[in-house]
C-alpha cells in the first residue's frame, strides 16, 4: 500500500461521505502522505512496497493479507468493548488467596495511573532524566524494607509467586552444600505460589517438598524453606523456631508475607527470615482479574549482590548533589548472560509507584488504621459465626477466616452467590472468607445471611492476635511518609516528580529493540473500567465471560499475526515469555523420551535475557558466532548443530536480527536446527518489523514470545508493566502453562509461570483495542512506516555516523545502529557523552552500547512524525559538529558541552560559570529548545560512587553528603 492508497483508505472509501472520521491509523502513524513521499524520495524509492521488497527477503514475505476483522473507529472500538465488558459480572469477592480488594485514592489514579507523563516513560537507564520515578521507587524500597524488617529491597518484581521462585533461586545459589537440592514449601502457601515454584524448580533439578512446617524434618539436603504469613487459610504461625531449624542445617529461610498485615504483625526480619516476598496488590492496586500487580522482594544486606531485579540507589551528580540511579548493574542479564542469577529484565515500575504513593498518602498511621479496621471487621464476623455454632478453623487470624461447613458448604456458597458474594471453596467442606478495606457493615450482614444468621452483633470482641505476634517496631518513619496526607500536597508531590522525568509526552524515545510508540488514550481508557478492574482472578467462570471473550479474540488475532495455532497470555513479562517458551520446548523433548537434549544455541548478538532464560530453563548455552555483517554465522551454526546433534534442544534467534537487519538465511538457519532434532525459539522483541509482512511460524520458528508492551502498545510505565505471551506450533500446544485453580483454556492444572491464570489480564485490553483499531491493513501499514522511519534516520545520519549493519540492498529493518566508536580516539568523546548531551536537546538517548559497545541502536517506531525525526537528526548532527570542534582544536577536549552534559538550570544560572563555551550553547543547543525546554533535574551522575557507597532507602539528604 503506497502513500496515496493509504490516504484514500484512511480518510474514507471513495465517494463514501458517511464513513466514520474517527479512524485510528492516521492518528497512530506520525507522518502524513506528503511527508511519507518526501522520506521515500530521500531513500530513492517510489512507495512503501518497494521499501519492503528491498528490505525483507522474498521467501518469507506474506502472500496474502492477515485475516483479521475490519478496523474499528475509535468510538466503535470502545462501544464494542463496553458490550463485551457487560458480560462480566462484578461480585464482592472475599476469596483471598493472595488477592484482596483495595481502594486506590483518586488523586493517585488520575494523576499517575491515567497520566501519560507517568505511563509512557521508559526504564530509568538514563538516570538524569528519570529522577521522578526513581524517587518514587526509592520510596517503594523504603516502604518494603520498613514493613518486612529487612535491610534491602529491590524496585519490585512481577508478582508474589514468581518472587517466591526468585527467592528459591537465591537460596539455591547461596547453598554451601552443592548436593542440597531439596526445597521445603509450606502447605499453607497459596496454591499458585506452590505451582509456580514447582514449575521453575524442575528444570534445575530442585525437588519441592510440600508439607506442614510443624512436622517437617529438615536435614542438610534442604537448601531453603518457604512459608506463608499469614497462611493461605488465614492462620498466623510463629516461624521463629522453624527458621532456626532451617538455619541449623544450612537452609535459607523465605517468608511470603501479606504486606498490609505487617503493619500489625511482627515483621519477617524479626523472626529469622533471610528473604521476604509478596505482592503490593492491596496497597491500592485493583484486582484487574490478576494483574498487573507489583511483587516485592526484600533480603539481608549480605545477599544484595545475589538479589534479582533492579535496585535504586543514591549517588551524586557532577555538582556534588544527590542523584538517584539503578545500582549494582553487574547483575543485569546483558552483562552476566547465562551466568545471571535471574532472567528478570524488568520490574512493575508503574504499579510499584502506585503502591508507594498509597503509602505516602496514607502514612504509617493511615496504613495501620486501615489494617486495624479490616482486622476488627474480621473479629466481628468471627464472633457472630461462632455465636451461631459455626467452627472457625484458624484461631489466630488477621483478615481471613476458614470455616468448617461440612455438607453445608455448597448451600453456603450458593447463598453467598445469591447475595452477589464470592467465597473461597477449599473443596473439602471448608470455606474461606478474606475481608479487605472495601468491606462495610452491610457486607458483613450479607455474609452472615449466607450462613443463616439474620442479625449482626456489634458488641465488643476479643483480640484474636496473641501479643507475641504483634509488631513492636516502628515503620515508615521517613519524613516523606508524614508530609503528603492532603490532596493538595499529594497532587503537588506527584506533579513535582513527574516534571523530573522525560516521557513520550516530551519527545521521541528512540530506543532500539524497545519500540516506544505513543500509547493512544483510546487504548488506555478501558483499563480502569470497573467491569474489568474489579474482578478477582479466581472468580467463577460464569462471572468472567467478558474477559474470556477478550482472551479468545486476542488469542485468535495473535495466532493469525504469528501463524501459531497455540497462544498463552499468561507470561507477565517478555522474560517470562522466553522462559515459558523454552519450558514448552524442554517438556516436549522430555515427553518424547529425549530429555538429554539440553543444549541451547544462542547467537552472540542475542538479548541478554536469552542466555539467562535458557540457563533458568535448565539448558546449557552454546554461543554461535556472527559474521562481519552482524548475521548469524551459518557455517558456525552448522558446526555447532552437528557437534551437539544428539543433545541439541533449541536455537534462540531474534528476527529481524538484534543488529536491525532481515537476515537472508533465516529459513536455512531454522532448517539446520530442525535437521538435528532441535526446536527454534524466536525472540519477538523485534516483532514490530514483522506484523503484516512476515510471520514467525512461516519463517520456521516453533515458539515465539511477543512483547505486548512493545509491538502491541501496552505502555512501558517507566519499566513495567509488561506482557509477554507466547505462540507455539501445534506439537507444543499441550505444553502451554496451566493454572492450579482455574482452567485457563490449556486443559492443564500445572505448569504455571505466573501467579494469575492469564497473567496481567487487565492490560491485555490495550492490545485488544490496538489491533481492533488498526485491522490487517493498519497493522501492515504501521510496520511499513516503522521501516520507513528507521531507514530515513539511517540515511540522514550515515554521512555523520557510520551505519554499522545493513541488508544486502543497503537498507535496515525497523532500527539501525550508529557507530560512535571512532570518536573516542579522535576527540575523547564516548557514546555516553552523546547520550547525555541529547538530554540538553530534550531527547532520551537511543539504546546505548547494545548489541555493540560504543554504538547507538535507534528505533523511531511508526508513531513519530517526520518533524520529530528531523529534530532528532538535527540534534545528532549538531553533536557531530561539537565533536568536530574538539577534533579541530576549537573546543577544549575536557571542558566542552559533551563532557559536561547534561546541563541543569542550576548549572546555567550559577554565578560561577567558568566554561569556555556559552551558557546558551549549553542549555539551548537547538532552536526548538527555546520554545520548550525540558530541564534535567540533576547533572551527570557518578555511577562508580553509587556502587561503592550503596544507599538504597530514603534517608535525610545530609546522609548522602
Amino acid at each position: 500500500m503506497n502513500a496515496a492508497t493509504w490516504n484514500q483508505t484512511e480518510t474514507s472509501k471513495q465517494g463514501d461521505r458517511l464513513a466514520p472520521l474517527d479512524t485510528f491509523l492516521r492518528r497512530h502513524v506520525g507522518s502524513d502522505p506528503t511527508q511519507i513521499k518526501e522520506m521515500l524520495s530521500t531513500l530513492g524509492l517510489s512507495n512503501l512496497d518497494e521499501l519492503v521488497a528491498k528490505s525483507v527477503p522474498e521467501g518469507i514475505r506474506l502472500a496474502e493479507e492477515l485475516q483479521l476483522p475490519e478496523a474499528f473507529s475509535e468510538r466503535k472500538s470502545l462501544n464494542e468493548l463496553r458490550k463485551i465488558a457487560s458480560k462480566n459480572r462484578i461480585f464482592r469477592s472475599y476469596i483471598g488467596a493472595g488477592y484482596q480488594g483495595s481502594v486506590l485514592p483518586y488523586v493517585i489514579q488520575r494523576n499517575i495511573l491515567e497520566n501519560p507523563g507517568w505511563y509512557t516513560a521508559y526504564t530509568p537507564y538514563q538516570a538524569e532524566i528519570s529522577q521522578g520515578r526513581l524517587e518514587a521507587l526509592l520510596n517503594f524500597q523504603t516502604m518494603i524494607m520498613d514493613l518486612t524488617g529487612l535491610e534491602i529491597a529491590n524496585a519490585s518484581l512481577l508478582d508474589e509467586a514468581t518472587a517466591a521462585a526468585e527467592a528459591a533461586f537465591l537460596a539455591f545459589g547461596l547453598r554451601k552444600n552443592e548436593t542440597a537440592k531439596l526445597l521445603f514449601v509450606s502447605e499453607l502457601c497459596h496454591p499458585q505460589t506452590i505451582d509456580v515454584v514447582r514449575t521453575r524448580a524442575l528444570p534445575l533439578g530442585i525437588e519441592v517438598k510440600v508439607g506442614s512446617h510443624l512436622s517437617a524434618e529438615l536435614n542438610e539436603d534442604y537448601f531453603g524453606v518457604i512459608v506463608q504469613y499469614p497462611g493461605t487459610d488465614g492462620s498466623i504461625h510463629d516461624y521463629e523456631r522453624f527458621f532456626e531449624l532451617a538455619h541449623n542445617v544450612g537452609a535459607h529461610t523465605i517468608c511470603a508475607a501479606d504486606l498490609l498485615s505487617l503493619s500489625l504483625l511482627k515483621p519477617p526480619g524479626e523472626f529469622g527470615a533471610d528473604v521476604a516476598v509478596g505482592t503490593n496488590q492491596r496497597f491500592g492496586l485493583p484486582f484487574g482479574f490478576g494483574g498487573p500487580h507489583a511483587g516485592y522482594f526484600a533480603t539481608k544486606d549480605e545477599f544484595k549482590r545475589n538479589m534479582p531485579g533492579r535496585l535504586v540507589g543514591v549517588s551524586k551528580d557532577s555538582q556534588g548533589n544527590p542523584g538517584l540511579r539503578l545500582s549494582l548493574q553487574t547483575r543485569e542479564q546483558h552483562i552476566r548472560r547465562d551466568k545471571a542469577t535471574s532472567n528478570i529484565c524488568t520490574a512493575q515500575v508503574l504499579l510499584a509507584v502506585l503502591s508507594s504513593m498509597y503509602a505516602v498518602y496514607h502514612g504509617p498511621k493511615g496504613i495501620k488504621e486501615i489494617a486495624l479496621r479490616i482486622h476488627r471487621l474480621t473479629e466481628v464476623l468471627a464472633k457472630n459465626l461462632k455465636a451461631h455454632g459455626w467452627k472457625i478453623c484458624n484461631p489466630t487470624y488477621f483478615d481471613t477466616l476458614t470455616i468448617e461447613c461440612g455438607p453445608k458448604a455448597a448451600s453456603v456458597l450458593f447463598a453467598a452467590r445469591e447475595k452477589g458474594i464470592n467465597l473461597r471453596d477449599f473443596q473439602n467442606g471448608k470455606i474461606g472468607i478474606a475481608l479487605d478495606e472495601t468491606v462495610e457493615k452491610q457486607d458483613l450482614e450479607d455474609l452472615l445471611s449466607a450462613f443463616g444468621i439474620s442479625a449482626l452483633d456489634l458488641t465488643a470482641v476479643e483480640e484474636s492476635i496473641p501479643n507475641e505476634f504483634l509488631r513492636k517496631t516502628e515503620y515508615l518513619t521517613h519524613q516523606i511518609f508524614h508530609s503528603h496526607h492532603t490532596e493538595t500536597k499529594m497532587l503537588r508531590y506527584i506533579r513535582k516528580l513527574e516534571s523530573r522525568d522525560l516521557s513520550l509526552t516530551t519527545s521521541m524515545i528512540p530506543l532500539g529493540s524497545c519500540t516506544m510508540k505513543l500509547n493512544a488514550t483510546v487504548e488506555m481508557l478501558p483499563v480502569t473500567w470497573s467491569e474489568f478492574s474489579a474482578l478477582h482472578p479466581f472468580a467463577p467462570a460464569d462471572q468472567t465471560e467478558g474477559y474470556r471473550t477478550i482472551f479468545r479474540q486476542l488469542e485468535s488475532w495473535l495466532s493469525q499475526i504469528t501463524g501459531f495455532p497455540g497462544i498463552s497470555l499468561q507470561p507477565n513479562a517478555g522474560s517470562q515469555g522466553e522462559y515459558a517458551g523454552l519450558l514448552a520446548i524442554r517438556n516436549y523433548h522430555v515427553s518424547r523420551g529425549e530429555g538429554e537434549r539440553n543444549v541451547c544455541l544462542i547467537p552472540i548478538s542475542a538479548h541478554g535475557t536469552n542466555p539467562a532464560s535458557a540457563a533458568m530453563a535448565g539448558f546449557k548455552v552454546v554461543v554461535v558466532a556472527c559474521d562481519s555483517e552482524g548475521n548469524v554465522d551459518v557455517q558456525d551454526l552448522k558446526t555447532k548443530a552437528q557437534e551437539h546433534s544428539k543433545d541439541l534442544a533449541a536455537l534462540m534467534v531474534t528476527y529481524p536480527s538484534t543488529h536491525g537487519v532481515y537476515e537472508e538465511s533465516i529459513k536455512e538457519i531454522c532448517s539446520i536446527v530442525h535437521s538435528h532434532g532441535g526446536q527454534v525459539y524466536m525472540d519477538g522483541a523485534n516483532m514490530n518489523a514483522q506484523v503484516g509482512i512476515t510471520r514467525p511460524a512461516d519463517i520456521g520458528a516453533d515458539v515465539c514470545h511477543l512483547n505486548l508492551h512493545k509491538t502491541f502498545c501496552i505502555p512501558h510505565g517507566g519499566g513495567g508493566p509488561g506482557v509477554g505471551p507466547i505462540g507455539v506450533a501445534e506439537h507444543l500446544v499441550s505444553f502451554l502453562p496451566g493454572h492450579p485453580l482455574v482452567d485457563n483454556g490449556t486443559g492443564n492444572f500445572h505448569g504455571a509461570v505466573s501467579a494469575a491464570p492469564w497473567g496481567s489480564a487487565s492490560i491485555v485490553l490495550i492490545s485488544w483495542v490496538y489491533i481492533a483499531l488498526l485491522g490487517a491493513r493498519g497493522l501492515e501499514q504501521s510496520t511499513k512506516m516503522a521501516l520507513l522511519n528507521a531507514n530515513y534516520i539511517a540515511k540522514r545520519l550515515e554521512n555523520y555516523y557510520p551505519v554499522l549493519y545493513k541488508g544486502k540492498n543497503g537498507f535496515v529493518a525497523h532500527e539501525c545502529i550508529l557507530d560512535l566508536r571512532p570518536f573516542k580516539k579522535t576527540s575523547g568523546i564516548e557514546v555516553e557523552d552523546a547520550a547525555k548531551r541529547l538530554m540538553d536537546f530534550g531527547f532520551h538517548a537511543p539504546t546505548m552500547s547494545f548489541p555493540v559497545p560504543g554504538t547507538f541502536m535507534i528505533e523511531p517506531t511508526e508513531s513519530e512524525s517526520k518533524e520529530e525525526l528531523d529534530r532528532f537528526c538535527e540534534a545528532m548532527i549538531t553533536i557531530h559538529e561539537e565533536i568536530k570542534e574538539i577534533e579541530n582544536g576549537k573546543s577544549d577536549p575536557k571542558d566542552n558541552p559533551l563532557k559536561n552534559s547534561p546541563h541543569t538550570a542550576a548549572m546555567v544560572i550559577s554565578d560561577h560559570w567558568k566554561h569556555p563555551y556559552s551558557r546558551e550553547k549549553a542549555a539551548y543547543p537547538a532552536s526548538w529548545t527555546k520554545e520548550h525546554k525540558f530541564w534535567p533535574y540533576v547533572g551527570r551522575i557518578d555511577n562508580v560512587y553509587g556502587d561503592r557507597n550503596l544507599v538504597c532507602s530514603c534517608l535525610p539528604m545530609e546522609s548522602y553528603e
